[in-house]
């Protein structure tokens, strides 16, 4: 049985494309995922510790034979074989890769909530999120709902910066 499944990805670190790229292309090449559909790429502000890189962001789609906590460990791996460096929370990083939601599922553990935590308030996950699932639920109400709730403030640090990578 799959799964649809979307995972956000960002990167501020240069080469920022390419480490974008090679997620991508690590996750469409992994047996037990089938991508999808990617949004648009977006430059964003960072969030949190604000002397830094602004990053490119971006959502995935994917189908996946995985079971929530499968797919983690696989968006783990690569997190590390592109060469991610884990410096502090909200940091500068190669990549990122954060599992928004996962079919209908309502998980909560040490290592993942599901939906992801702070999406609902963070614009830099619902504009390209909106870009492919915008009817798609959180909490009862649609990705899109959430977008038009954002200030033009939050809103305004999401710039459009491609149409692929």
């Amino acid at each position: 049985m799959a799964y649809r499944s979307y995972i956000a990805l960002g990167s501020n670190i240069e080469p920022r494309e390419v480490y974008l790229k090679e997620a991508i292309e690590a996750l469409s090449q992994d047996q037990g995922v089938e991508l999808i559909a990617l949004s648009k790429v977006y430059q964003t502000a960072p969030v949190g510790f604000l002397d830094q890189a602004a990053f490119l962001n971006m959502v995935v789609a994917v189908d996946t034979t995985y079971e929530p906590l499968e797919l983690l460990t696989l968006t783990q791996s690569i997190e590390e074989s592109v060469g991610r460096e884990k410096t502090f929370r909200n940091g500068p990083r190669q990549i990122d890769l954060d599992i928004l939601l996962f079919a209908q599922a309502k998980l909560e553990t040490e290592r993942l909530t599901i939906p992801h935590p702070r999406m609902t308030e963070r614009a830099f996950v619902l504009v390209p999120l909106s870009d492919i699932a915008k009817h798609e639920k959180i909490n009862d109400k649609t990705v899109q709902s959430y977008v038009n709730e954002l200030d033009s403030e939050e809103l305004a640090g999401v710039e459009y910066y491609a149409e692929h990578i």
